[in-house]
């Protein structure tokens, strides 16, 4: 299937490691020209040979802390530049911390905020006139499988990506007329880092083996495993193309079918 992405600008934040890295890897895969966006600049630069060295597709790169909107524009722009413009966007960005709601003070509620729920907002407004310039545009939001079913010790994650899944599905009717498509992709277990963490600390919590928590988690998931950071960046690319031509406002679930609401 051709995806209709050689050529196309893409701008993917939190892409020097982990979901954001696999989601940029595929978009490169596709011929699209692509930009990634994180605060790390020489973890940017390692991701971007990576990436270049796995696809042959030169990779740019912007630093940019998705909490300073000064450094949001300059990311857009930065990929516009590069791309002669830009087509699609993947909203992406680091974790807040785990904890419980007697953990977190205000200080730390607004950190939250601004990381994850405002960065979002800021991406795509920074983002849209490029889009409907060219009378077109797709996005992707980075969440969790806690918008659906919340991760018990993830309360400032639960609280904000279930928001960046109110704003997408808002967004979805306001931005048809413009062509511009956009949905959410909420992975569950991946393979990432960011788990391997979460999976650390749970350990600790309760005293464990950490070998414990992560058998407790795949007897959850039907498929019996978690996902590879690549299964959840096909995803994101088919919901990022112009192949996808009729689906907007979803939440789309890559978690080997861990979570059983509807």
């Amino acid at each position: 299937m051709d995806l209709g992405l050689k050529g196309k600008s893409v701008l993917v934040t939190a892409a020097s490691k982990g979901l954001g890295k696999a989601s940029a890897l595929e978009f490169a895969r596709e011929g699209a020209l692509v930009t990634i966006a994180s605060r790390n600049l020489q973890e940017l630069q390692k991701a971007a040979a990576d990436i270049e060295e796995a696809t042959g597709q030169k990779v740019h790169i912007a630093q940019m802390d998705v909490t300073r909107a000064e450094d949001i524009h300059h990311a857009v722009r930065e990929a516009a530049v590069f791309g002669n413009g830009l087509d699609v966007l993947v909203t992406n960005a680091g974790g807040p911390p785990g904890g419980t709601f007697d953990d977190f003070t205000d200080e730390t509620w607004v950190n939250a905020f601004e990381l994850n729920l405002l960065s979002a907002v800021r991406l795509i407004r920074a983002s849209l006139p490029y889009m409907r310039e060219k009378g077109a545009g797709r996005i992707v939001t980075i969440t969790s499988s806690s918008i659906k079913q919340p991760i018990p010790g993830l309360i400032l994650s639960n609280t904000f990506r279930a928001g960046i899944n109110g704003l997408t599905k808002s967004l979805s009717m306001e931005l048809a007329e413009d062509n511009i498509l956009i949905n959410t992709v909420a992975p569950g277990r991946i393979a990432t880092d960011r788990v391997a963490e979460l999976d650390h600390l749970k350990a600790e919590q309760k005293g464990v083996p950490v070998e414990e928590v992560k058998a407790e988690a795949i007897a959850q998931i039907p498929l019996g495993r978690y996902g590879s950071p690549e299964e959840f960046g096909r995803a994101v690319v088919f919901l990022g193309s112009f192949a996808n031509s009729y689906i907007t406002g979803q939440a789309v679930l890559v978690d080997g079918g861990m979570v059983k609401a509807f």
